[in-house]
């Protein structure tokens, strides 16, 4: 009984949240399309304070998954960006997604969503920094 219970309420969320994930996929196809790769090469300027920021603003802004991340370091790396910007970029591409909020705050909650995806934006720039600085130092 509790099971049976569970699987249609489970079954119930998944039918709520469906259309919220199509229209995700959607829209991360759509802005992975439309912005060309040769954009980033011309945004990051090599300064060393601001190319963090604006690498970790356009992850958070772009999202997707960890695999594509390693693809499009590799091809900014082979463009000119800095590796501080890159790393900045790869990180918050996969930790913070703000075209991701909808979802997760229908799922988690609004308050959730925001400091996660806050605390991740700016762990992803100090990471960044404390990784190439490591890497410096070898």
């Amino acid at each position: 009984m509790r099971m049976k219970k569970a699987v249609k309420k489970t079954l119930n969320s998944l039918n709520q949240i469906f259309p919220i994930i199509l229209g995700l996929f959607l829209l991360l196809s759509l802005t992975v399309s439309i912005i060309p790769q040769t954009f980033y090469s011309n945004v990051f300027t090599g300064n060393k304070f601001l190319d963090p920021l604006v690498g970790a603003l356009l992850g958070s802004i772009s999202g997707g998954t960890s695999i594509t991340s390693y693809i499009l370091a590799g091809e900014f790396l082979k463009q000119g960006v800095g590796l501080l910007a890159v790393t900045a970029f790869m990180l918050s591409w996969v930790t913070v997604g703000i075209i991701q909020i909808p979802i997760e705050s229908a799922i988690f909650g609004k308050k959730f969503a925001i400091v996660r995806n806050i605390a991740s934006f700016v762990s992803a720039i100090v990471i960044a920094i404390l990784t190439v600085t490591t890497l410096s130092l070898i």
